[in-house]
């Protein structure tokens, strides 16, 4: 084991706001997984294997439904890119921002962002990137990762938040949580008016429908993808369905299984650019289809990784996880691991 991750392993088991934050959010998850799959029509072990058949079908036929979803988003007027790896991706989005000239980048969650670098690849060309997720801003002004793929922030304390926003945005220390969102808000606000372009992640894409599916639990998403004059989706090769029975199949266990939700607050379905009639939405939507060693994947003992759906359930049932939180997982180049496990 490397020596690295033996020090993060001692650190972490040591750190005693991070053992209570990680104990609080195993016990939230459980209870709230155990009440939310109880509403389900059927038993929620039928729907996973369903879902599981389902996705298998997709990545054994990956190609021909990427060929078909990238005609019919082009045909509903998005500008599809094909990304083979990391630096073609954030090469594509440096060149759309300098042909616009943008300063001002607001973000919306994307864990593919973390994989591929990109915030570093941006502010590297000077421009400003602004995370806009609550976990995710958070993290941001504390230079740290993500530590969970669902919940950025889970492993700090209301005490150690405050103290960040007290410290970095100049405002008087807080622990009352609505305080301290109302602080993100009115820091954030003038990001949604004036960025110059808006990044998202997507969930799901159609191909029949050649649309993205995004889901969030905050307003910030329709923000990023509706208010700037650019909207840029990073899409991961394999986050694809085939028609929207298997959306509805995807989404009905997605929430449930990552927050014990019936349903995410916020489910957009995203088609075209903004339209003659329609009162906002940009000018320009990219999708950026990237691979960054998927199609290899497909073929190794990993395949079944390509299956996930990014709930993060595992990580509600992991105890390495429980013990030792998202930023104990160190990738091969020795950082942290952007997806934990």
């Amino acid at each position: 084991m490397p020596d690295k991750f033996r020090t993060q392993i001692r650190s972490a088991l040591a750190d005693e706001q991070l053992q209570l934050a990680l104990d609080l959010n195993a016990r939230n998850r459980q209870q709230s997984w155990i009440t939310a799959f109880t509403s389900l029509p059927e038993p929620w072990q039928i729907l996973r294997q369903r879902a599981h058949n389902v996705r298998a079908e997709i990545i054994a036929n990956l190609d021909q439904i990427l060929a078909q979803f990238v005609d019919n988003a082009q045909e509903n007027g998005l500008i599809v890119h094909l990304a083979a790896d990391a630096s073609q991706a954030t090469a594509i989005v440096r060149n759309i921002a300098q042909r616009h000239g943008a300063k001002l980048i607001a973000k919306s969650k994307s864990m593919l962002s973390e994989e591929i670098g990109l915030n570093r690849a941006l502010e590297a060309d000077g421009l400003r990137v602004v995370e806009t997720d609550l976990g995710e801003y958070i993290v941001q002004l504390r230079d740290e990762p993500p530590a969970h793929i669902i919940t950025p922030a889970v492993h700090l304390q209301r005490s150690e938040v405050g103290q960040t926003f007290h410290e970095r945005l100049n405002v008087p220390y807080s622990e009352d949580i609505p305080t301290i969102t109302n602080y993100a808000r009115s820091a954030l606000r003038e990001v949604f008016l004036k960025a110059d372009i808006g990044i998202s992640g997507v969930n799901f894409g159609i191909a029949d429908q050649g649309m993205l599916c995004i889901v969030t639990n905050e307003g910030n998403g329709r923000m990023v993808t509706t208010l700037p004059p650019v909207h840029i989706a990073l899409m991961g090769i394999e986050r694809i369905v085939r028609n929207l029975d298997e959306l509805a199949l995807m989404l009905s266990l997605l929430a449930r299984s990552s927050t014990g939700q019936k349903i995410t607050v916020y489910t957009n379905l995203i088609k075209a650019p903004r339209q003659p009639d329609d009162v906002d939405g940009p000018n320009e939507r990219h999708i950026i289809l990237i691979d960054n060693g998927r199609r290899p994947m497909r073929g190794s003992l990993l395949s079944e990784a390509l299956y996930c759906i990014r709930c993060g359930a595992c990580l509600n049932a992991c105890p390495v996880f429980q013990e030792i939180g998202g930023h104990s997982y160190i990738s091969v180049n020795g950082s942290i691991s952007n997806y934990s496990g």
